[in-house]
């Protein structure tokens, strides 16, 4: 998948297979509930947004965890940021309902996962080192993996589209594997093919 431009304004992107397999299978079914929902392919470091009828609103790079694997780690939600090991830093894979709620330092951020502290939340500014802007502006997404979990989006993604979707009602959060199978993580997408077939 290639980015396009530079700045952080959302960009138009190609969808990955395994993105293309998971918006049709939801587009079939309606498993989002009549709720919006977001779309997050790890492997690509993409973000796609869609209102509660199924409209694809926007994309937006993003970033992720610092390690590959698409579990969380048991109790990794009751740990301090420093007690984190390096291998625990996945972003994990699966369907979640997300919420607004606060976090630390009284920021509202919208929880996909809060038993694990997961959050899709704008770039955090804390750490300049980290060099988090410029990773996610950057034309590659080898440097995109640098989070302890969280998903971090432009704040023209998260302000300009996702907060007004999301915050009455909540929604859906749909994360890609980057090491399992996307049948192990959404089993319901096997008979996909079949519903196609029958529309």
């Amino acid at each position: 998948m290639q980015r396009e431009g530079s700045g952080l304004q959302p960009q138009v992107a190609t969808t990955s297979e395994a993105a293309t397999r998971v918006m049709d299978w939801i587009a079939a079914t309606g498993d989002n509930r009549s709720l919006p929902y977001v779309v997050i392919d790890k492997v690509a470091a993409r973000a796609f947004l869609f209102d509660a009828k199924g409209k694809n609103v926007t994309d937006a790079p993003i970033l992720i965890g610092i390690a590959a694997g698409d579990d969380a780690t048991p109790g990794v939600g009751k740990k301090s940021l420093s007690e984190i090991g390096p291998a625990e830093k996945t972003t994990p894979a699966g369907r979640f309902l997300a919420k607004f709620g606060l976090a630390a330092g009284n920021q509202k951020v919208l929880w996909v996962d809060y038993a694990t502290s997961v959050a899709l939340h704008t770039i955090p500014t804390g750490n300049p080192k980290e060099r988090r802007r410029s990773r996610i502006l950057s034309p590659t997404i080898d440097d995109n993996r640098i989070t302890f979990g969280c998903i971090n989006v432009p704040k023209a993604f998260y302000n300009g589209h996702l907060r007004k979707l999301f915050l009455r009602k909540g929604g859906y959060v749909y994360i890609l594997p980057d090491t399992k199978s996307l049948e192990e993580v959404f089993p319901p997408i096997r008979v996909q093919p079949f519903l196609t077939l029958t529309m």
